[in-house]
């Protein structure tokens, strides 16, 4: 409603450890700017902060978001990421 542009499973490639790992994908990018990745677990992993940080690296992106809807409550499932 609000046209805000967005594109679901973006594919990048991300370095790590010196190698090319291609054919990873964001869930979701908003207006070219920020990184959604949605996730529903009842316990967030650390691997999801360094799987989101490494998509920013990768993309030259400074602003990521971690939305967790498997929290008790939503505005616990939310992590803001910033490069």
């Amino acid at each position: 409603m609000r046209s805000i542009r967005y594109r679901r499973q973006v594919e990048i490639d991300v370095i790590y450890k010196d190698k090319v790992i291609k054919g990873q994908r964001l869930d979701i990018l908003v207006e070219g700017e920020v990184i959604v990745e949605i996730k529903s677990l009842s316990k967030l992993p650390e691997v999801s902060t360094a799987q989101t940080l490494s998509y920013l690296k990768a993309t030259g992106l400074k602003r990521g978001l971690i939305i967790n809807f498997g929290a008790k409550m939503l505005v616990e499932g939310i992590k803001r990421l910033f490069l």
